[in-house]
């Protein structure tokens, strides 16, 4: 992930990957560079790693290139772990503090995922992304999901914490107009498929995602009591508070696909997304049609996120005073960067 940003642009990512082991106090650098593969994608070392190689891209285009965020971008939001860098970009937490938050909260979830299996005599646990034809048929199937759950909606989900049927399956995202992953014990989300086809006419296409935690599910609730605790401790780096508010540009909530609008929602907010469903698709909607924004950005490792935007806001590539754009590799900064002038240039023309 990081070796081509390392060689195109040693004096900004060396020190940086300095910064990640210093403060982790663990070569979390070398694992990314070197592997092995089993242990980088275990859930302690892939969460931090992926979130530092964003941040590392962001930090490349302000010193590399002059991009200033406070100057030319309007609003930051991030997809599950990505709000963790949306967060980090907008002035809300250092970068030294979201990396130490992000890898103690993803040693949690992988022990809960391990003590949920184990206390299950061996079930396993994980995610399975649902895929429908249209915004209607995800309407009805989110529908019947609810009903097999015994839920009115995805938000009286805290009133139902002795639900057997919640506790073993959620809702972890709502992604696009024809896409959900569901969370929890794989045998029940088998369970749930079949009483969805039985009695609901529904047989979505599904495929089990390439995870072995049930993230967004209330069998993180450790993780959700662990993030809420280190919010709400002294920043280990200044003393101070660890969340900044407000920050240079606004975040939206991955729980409320709404801006915070304090301190202490973002802080409950941010701890509540490790149990709670990753609403990318309302905030998505929100942006696109409340706030009129016109130009997005994706930084970061993959390009999962832009293609969900580009799904949603109809825009292929570039179109005049606006695009859909992913930094994943050096190569495509120049190209972005000379995309964003000129859709910049066309918007102010036209205002």
């Amino acid at each position: 992930m990081v070796a081509p940003w390392l060689d195109a642009f040693p004096r900004t990512v060396q020190p940086m990957l300095d910064e990640i082991d210093s403060n982790l106090k663990h070569p979390l650098s070398r694992i990314i560079a070197e592997g092995p593969s089993s242990m980088l994608s275990a859930t302690e070392n892939a969460q931090p790693a992926i979130m530092a190689t964003s941040v590392i891209i962001l930090r490349v285009l302000e010193r590399e290139f002059g991009f200033r965020m406070e100057a030319r971008v309007d609003v930051t939001l991030g997809h599950s772990l990505g709000e963790f860098a949306a967060l980090v970009a907008g002035g809300y937490l250092s970068f030294p503090d979201a990396l130490r938050l992000v890898r103690r909260r993803a040693e949690v979830m992988a022990a809960c995922a391990k003590e949920a299996t184990e206390r299950e005599g061996g079930r396993e646990v994980g995610m399975v992304a649902l895929v429908c034809e249209n915004e209607e048929r995800l309407k009805a199937l989110t529908e019947g999901i609810y009903d097999f759950l015994e839920l009115k909606s995805a938000g009286s989900k805290q009133d139902s914490e002795e639900n057997p049927s919640v506790e073993e399956v959620l809702i972890a995202n709502i992604n696009s107009k024809n896409q959900i992953v569901l969370s929890g014990f794989i045998d029940k989300i088998t369970e749930l498929l079949t009483h969805l086809r039985q009695f609901g006419g529904h047989d979505p296409r599904h495929v089990r995602l390439n995870c072995d935690s049930p993230f967004h599910s209330p069998l993180m609730r450790p993780a959700q009591e662990t993030v809420k605790r280190i919010l709400n401790s002294p920043s280990p780096t200044t003393g101070e508070d660890m969340v900044k508010f407000p920050g240079i540009i606004p975040c939206v909530s991955n729980v409320s696909a709404r801006p915070f609008t304090s301190r202490e929602q973002l802080k409950e907010l941010l701890a509540r997304q490790c149990v709670e469903t990753v609403r990318w698709w309302d905030s998505v909607k929100y942006l696109d049609q409340e706030e009129k924004v016109r130009r997005w950005i994706g930084i970061g490792p993959g390009k999962v996120g832009r293609n969900l935007v580009g799904k949603e806001v109809g825009m292929k590539g570039q179109v005049k005073g606006g695009g859909v754009w992913a930094i994943t590799d050096p190569d495509e900064v120049a190209e972005v960067m000379r995309g964003l002038d000129a859709t910049e240039q066309l918007d102010g023309e036209e205002a």
